[in-house]
């Protein structure tokens, strides 16, 4: 659900010659998929999001003319849309959906660099004897996903990635947008800063601070005073970005960069043993996506956030690489012990397994002593669940006792 920053002008020329690469993104995707098996509710306001103290995920143009956006708190998108029909996420069907898109995009070009559930850079330069100039290419996507897979798609063209992924942004909802090479440096300079790409709030906050609030302010500030203010390394790449420089291309791995879950409680928790259950149950979720994907985990990340919505992060590295839940169950619920939790309590608490590697690039080697049964239990759980559900059976330490013991 994109809110990237546009550009007033919605036309900067036809000269697609050098622009190979392009930005897929789907409009609204998660709402898009509901709205496929319940066609009643197109033109109504549409919000996909986890129950009354989640987060909208997605939200229908009907429903963001309200203002609703993603990350907002359903209980605010409730305020704001009343009449909205809000429904609970499915990931597993977007999953879905997604490969059947991702499909698509892999029958035009095999490089495909998927960077999330519903956007995809290209690169088309070999598919232009075959398809057509790149816009040509741009339109054949638009048609094939939305005649094939039921889908809307937004597509951007340029001769950068950034630029294509701003152009996508640009051409929503259902739009195309092609950026000319001759013309990239002047659309990235109509934009605000935070359009570029690895501005977040507390860097378009400094910059703000010394009375920088667009892209064509960053390009045409000192070098030497980009670094007093954001760090070397930062300095450097902003002005390359703020100039069009990009020299990044897409990549065709398609792997993971990471796997996580979160919970929001439907009240906020106190009870330090009833989060810690929490992370167990989303940890064993991780160890099964891992060894679904044939992937390990170097790190674990655990998020929390208080009845505020103040959120921290804590990350520690494995002894191993690792996709047993128990593995990351410890390092999770040792972060967490190192968490004060106020009286007000926990509102969110998700666990994230990074720096992935593939079992084979690894070797999948123990740990020094370790003993195998866990991932072999581990292993025949994902068998049970694959044939009577993923409830079947689950960790002792997760079962809730019975009041009649």
């Amino acid at each position: 659900m994109s809110r990237g920053p546009r550009p007033v002008r919605r036309d900067w020329g036809d000269d697609d010659a050098g622009c190979v690469i392009l930005h897929v993104d789907m409009d609204s995707f998660f709402a898009a998929v509901e709205l496929l098996e319940r066609p009643e509710l197109v033109g109504r306001p549409v919000v996909v999001g986890g129950g009354p103290r989640g987060v909208v995920t997605s939200a229908t143009y009907e429903a963001r003319a309200h203002g609703i956006h993603a990350a907002m708190p359903v209980g605010q998108a409730r305020r704001l849309c009343p009449e909205a029909v809000f429904l609970p996420a499915r990931r597993e069907r977007y999953v879905e959906v997604s490969r059947q898109v991702m499909a698509v995009l892999a029958s035009v070009t095999p490089i495909v660099e998927q960077v999330s559930i519903d956007e995809a850079f290209l690169d088309v330069a070999g598919a232009r004897r075959r398809l057509g100039p790149p816009t040509r290419i741009g339109e054949i996507i638009r048609a094939r996903i939305r005649g094939e897979v039921g889908v809307v798609a937004s597509v951007g063209i340029s001769s950068t990635k950034q630029v294509a992924k701003l152009a996508s942004s640009s051409a929503k909802p259902d739009g195309l947008l092609l950026v000319p090479e001759a013309r990239t440096v002047e659309f990235l300079h109509s934009l605000p800063v935070g359009a570029l790409w690895g501005v977040g709030n507390r860097t378009e906050a400094i910059l703000a601070a010394k009375g920088i609030r667009t892209v064509e302010q960053v390009a045409n500030t000192p070098v030497a005073a980009l670094e007093r203010w954001t760090g070397p390394a930062q300095a450097r790449r902003l002005t390359e970005l703020a100039w069009g420089r990009d020299p990044r291309r897409v990549e065709p791995e398609s792997s993971e960069k990471s796997v996580g879950t979160e919970t929001t409680f439907p009240l906020d928790v106190t009870d330090r043993a009833e989060v810690s259950r929490t992370l167990l149950a989303q940890s064993h979720e991780c160890g099964r996506r891992l060894r679904a994907a044939g992937l390990e985990a170097s790190r674990v990340t655990v998020k929390v956030r208080f009845a505020d919505f103040t959120t921290i992060t804590r990350a520690r590295s494995l002894p191993a690489p690792s996709q047993v839940g128990t593995d990351l169950a410890a390092v999770a619920r040792a972060l967490f012990d190192d968490v004060r939790v106020p009286p007000s309590g926990v509102r969110l608490v998700g666990v994230r397994a990074d720096d992935l590697v593939s079992v084979a690039s690894s070797g999948f080697q123990w740990t020094m002593g370790a003993s195998e049964n866990p991932h072999r239990a581990e292993r025949a759980m994902d068998e049970i669940g694959s044939r009577f559900g993923a409830g079947a059976l689950a960790p002792a330490s997760l079962l809730t006792p019975r009041r009649d013991a």
